[in-house]
């Protein structure tokens, strides 16, 4: 027996050991890990992506470590490395049976998968930047993609805007299409709601479109639907969510939705849908805190091959805290400019060119409940009045002034701003909006007014 023969005996072991102390399924997410070579000082591992080096060496290196001491008696260092690609080759014949070398060749030669049409490639989780505000709900992701259906379903991701939920919901869909024969289907909640609606709002419509609509998703492996908050106030389209919601669990296949929030906060929602949605697993995505916002930036401007000094990453990082959508916003402008006038990057440029990013009110994290809560104690009312049905002056009023600052300052739709003013039609947002706006125009006072309501909103924000 060679001396490699007794490392990898000894790795095996440590593989054993760590297994039988641990949940199986975590077990199974995180030890990919394929034994390369090692010596008496160092252990040198191979793992899939840069994303899983970065947990293991996080979540699970010291430990692993502590165990082949254990073994050994002696302390040796784990080395990480990822396992490169290669052009698979067809293996040789000897030792094998004929079936067996048939079948290796056939996978030899197997072509190269095309990337999936409904969803964007560079989403990814090598791609995805994991810090604090989201490590859970990326954990959770990588161990659905490796085993879909088999826990953590259905898995519903939400947040704020522009916090990374689609990426993170196409990373599944991307991993499993480049990993199996799973049928995919990734969709927007608008686009279902849009095919539903053509599809079952006619009576033109034959049996056969109704069924092949029905049959599309009720027999997907995986189904990503993202925006779910979009189907409130669609009971119709709910319905038929609900039914082939049923049909995929039951079928043992996993499902994937984001929302703007928790399932039990949506409005107008279908019990037993909801229901159903919340008893998976749903996780949060909270804004980025400044470490993990400077881990993106770099990654960001390392991918765009454009050189971006570590004080503009701090510069940016300190005075857009919102969101990722936000982040990569301002530094596709740095590096616009860059590419387009031909000069570096340096920190007086970027002061110069994103002046107006750091100056508007959207940078900070604000909700519709957070205006509400600030208009409301500014006019000695409750955030309830607001919401209500009473259409006193003293309440329409400062109703209005909600409204318009809501629009003004986050990126909620008029929809979603009605929504949560008890319901209200979108229009009556636009018209409570309008309202404001000639207001302001005739009435320097209900500007200031505004402005310094935003400022109250914005303070409470930071203080909350």
């Amino acid at each position: 027996m060679t001396e490699t023969d007794d490392f990898t005996i000894i790795w095996n072991e440590t593989l054993n050991q760590i297994r039988s102390e641990m949940d199986e399924q975590e077990f199974v997410t995180w030890f990919n890990l394929e034994f390369q070579k090692a010596d008496e000082k160092e252990f040198t591992i191979a793992v899939p992506s840069l994303f899983y080096q970065d947990q293991v060496k996080k979540r699970y290196q010291a430990y692993i470590e502590g165990k082949i001491e254990e073994l050994i008696g002696k302390h040796v260092s784990l080395n990480l490395v990822i396992k490169p690609r290669t052009e698979p080759v067809s293996p040789p014949v000897a030792e094998t049976s004929a079936n067996e070398s048939l079948q290796a060749v056939k996978e030899a030669v197997k072509p190269k998968k095309n990337k999936h049409n409904q969803l964007r490639d560079d989403y990814n989780f090598d791609t995805y930047v994991v810090g604090e505000n989201n490590s859970f709900a990326a954990n959770a992701a990588q161990a659905i993609a490796r085993n879909p259906g088999t826990a953590y379903n259905p898995f519903l991701i939400y947040g704020g805007v522009g916090l990374g939920k689609t990426h993170l919901m196409q990373a599944i869909g991307n991993y499993i299409h480049a990993n199996s024969d799973s049928k995919v289907i990734y969709i927007t909640a608008e686009t279902f709601l849009n095919e539903f609606t053509n599809t079952f709002g006619t009576v033109m419509t034959g049996e056969g479109a109704k069924a092949a609509f029905k049959n599309k998703y009720r027999y997907a492996d995986i189904l990503l639907i993202d925006d779910i908050h979009i189907l409130q106030n669609k009971p119709q389209t709910q319905e038929e969510l609900f039914y082939t919601f049923n049909a995929l669990y039951d079928a043992n296949k996993q499902m994937v939705f984001t929302c703007d929030r928790p399932v039990s906060d949506l409005k107008n929602f279908n019990e037993r849908l909801r229901s159903r949605v919340g008893r998976g697993l749903n996780v949060d995505l909270q804004p980025p805190n400044y470490e993990t916002r400077c881990a993106i930036l770099r990654k960001k401007a390392d991918t765009s091959g454009i050189t971006i000094p570590d004080d503009v990453i701090d510069l940016v990082s300190k005075n857009i805290s919102t969101n990722i959508r936000d982040l990569e916003s301002a530094l596709n402008t740095l590096t616009a400019y860059a590419r387009l006038v031909g000069k570096t990057v340096t920190l007086e440029i970027a002061q110069q060119r994103l002046k107006d990013v750091f100056a508007s009110p959207r940078q900070s994290n604000i909700s519709i409940e957070i205006i509400q809560r600030v208009t409301a104690e500014k006019y000695h009312l409750s955030p309830n009045d607001l919401k209500g049905k009473k259409r006193t002056q003293s309440i329409v009023y400062p109703r209005q002034l909600a409204m318009f600052i809501c629009r003004e300052i986050t990126e909620y739709t008029t929809t979603e701003i009605g929504q949560d003013f008890g319901g209200r039609d979108h229009t009556t947002v636009m018209y409570s909006c309008q309202r404001i706006e000639n207001q302001i125009r005739n009435d320097p006072t209900v500007d200031s007014t505004v402005q310094s309501l935003i400022r109250d909103i914005k303070d409470y924000s930071v203080k909350s």
